[in-house]
C-alpha cells in the first residue's frame, strides 16, 4: 500500500506534538518496517527543513531530512502537478499540490489529520486512526 503522508503527520513526530505524536510515529514505523510504502511530497521536504531549522537548528534539520530521504519515496512536484493544483477546487494550494503529487505518483491514498481539506477527490484520504486500523488489521 503506497501512502502519501501529509506534512503535519511528519511534523507530529519530528516536533513531538502531543497528542498526535504516538499514532503518527506508529505510521512512520509502518514505513520503516515496510508494512506500507511511504511517500512525501517534494514540497514537504522544504517545509520541514524550514520549520525544523527555525524551531531547533540547521544541523538538526539536515539530519532529519536525510533520514526522511532514506525512508520515504518523494512524490514529484512538476509543472503538471502545479497546473492541476492551481486549477483544482482546493481552497488550500499546499494541500492541492500534495494531493496531485501523490495522484501523479500513483499512491493508493493520503494520510492527514485535516481530511476536510480534501473534498471531492478520487484518492482515499485517511485519518491517522483510519490508516492505523487498516494496517493493524492486515498485519
Amino acid at each position: 500500500m503506497k501512502i502519501l503522508f501529509d506534512t503535519n503527520i511528519i511534523l507530529d513526530v519530528l516536533l513531538n506534538r502531543k497528542p498526535f505524536v504516538e499514532l503518527s510515529a506508529n505510521l512512520v514505523s509502518s514505513v520503516e518496517n515496510k508494512t506500507i510504502e511511504g511517500y512525501l511530497c517534494a514540497t514537504t521536504i522544504t517545509t520541514l527543513d524550514y520549520l525544523i531549522s527555525t524551531s531547533r537548528n540547521r544541523e538538526t534539520a539536515k539530519i532529519e531530512i536525510q533520514k526522511l530521504l532514506t525512508l520515504f519515496q518523494i512524490a514529484d512536484v512538476n509543472s503538471t502537478v502545479l497546473s492541476m493544483a492551481i486549477n483544482s477546487g482546493f481552497t488550500d494550494f499546499e494541500d492541492a499540490v500534495q494531493y496531485f503529487s501523490g495522484k501523479c505518483s500513483n499512491v493508493d491514498g493520503l494520510v492527514s489529520r485535516n481530511t476536510k481539506d480534501y473534498k471531492k477527490v478520487v484518492l482515499p484520504i485517511y485519518t491517522p486512526d483510519e490508516l492505523w486500523s487498516i494496517i493493524y488489521t492486515h498485519t
